[in-house]
């Protein structure tokens, strides 16, 4: 490895920190999904399209029934919103 290459290595805490405070993540989730992974989350009919954003650090932030609504979320908490699938 070369010494220009040690410098671009990041830890994984570094990473795992990477985009905190800043960037908000919007996904497309299927209510089933978040059922299985949130199971403190309150009742809500099977099958349900929704979209959740969540911070960098992959912490949920907020869940709606539109994008829009996604989008408008991550912005009210100065993040810049970027979409994954």
């Amino acid at each position: 490895m070369t010494e220009n290459e040690a410098k671009n290595i990041m830890t994984e805490a570094q990473f795992a920190h990477l985009g905190e405070g800043a960037v908000a993540y919007l996904k497309k989730v299927s209510s089933d999904d978040l059922r299985g992974r949130y199971p403190n989350l309150p009742e809500m009919a099977p099958g349900l399209e929704l979209w959740a954003v969540f911070g960098a650090n992959g912490q949920p932030i907020l869940l709606t029934d539109a994008h829009d609504s996604a989008l408008a979320g991550a912005m009210q908490n100065d993040l810049t919103p970027v979409s994954i699938h």
